[in-house]
């Protein structure tokens, strides 16, 4: 059997990624690995949050002699005095070719942002918010703003579908450009 390692063992994250190769690649078996995102604990912009995901998918691929590498990272961005929500999925194979996808990005509540400038995590900020415990391991930062309308597996579910696109179509992106 295939195997895709999920460097995180979240099940949210785990989740998302089974059921996006159960639609594209059934025959994947699909797995979650702890592996280091060798980035902040809260990482911060476009390029920290990216290298994140891609350097979990590398680890989590390596950590299991994988077929498939996913990594999933959230971050915020900082756009004047708002914060925003951001999150990138990767998705590395044993030959070496790369997906990436980006995700919904949406403004988080001032105190949150607040929150983040003083050094706190968005996870633990909205367990405070929300009373609840271990969000990041449920609906999310998402699901709580949106009242369940969207949750963070579905959420990351679109984003490593997207990641998966140039591995359906590798006619498409495999070739030298004309």
């Amino acid at each position: 059997m295939t195997l895709a390692a999920v460097g995180s063992t979240n099940p949210t994250k785990v989740g998302a990624a089974r059921r996006a190769f159960a639609t594209l690649f059934p025959d994947v078996e699909v797995t979650g690995v702890e592996v280091p995102s060798g980035v902040s604990e809260q990482p911060v912009g476009h390029e920290e949050t990216i290298r994140g995901a891609l350097q979990r998918a590398r680890r989590a691929r390596e950590a299991l002699n994988a077929d498939w590498g996913i990594g999933l990272e959230g971050g915020v961005l900082f756009r004047g005095d708002e914060c925003w929500q951001i999150q990138y999925c990767a998705v590395v194979h044993r030959d070496g070719r790369t997906g990436l996808a980006g995700g919904l990005q949406f403004l988080l509540p001032p105190v949150v942002a607040e929150g983040i400038r003083k050094g706190g995590e968005v996870g633990p900020l909205f367990d405070q918010l929300s009373g609840e415990k271990d969000t990041k391991r449920k609906g999310g930062a998402i699901g709580f703003l949106t009242k369940g309308a969207i949750l963070r597996e579905d959420l990351y579910t679109y984003m490593v579908t997207g990641a998966l696109i140039r591995f359906l179509h590798p006619d498409l992106y495999d070739q030298p450009a004309k």
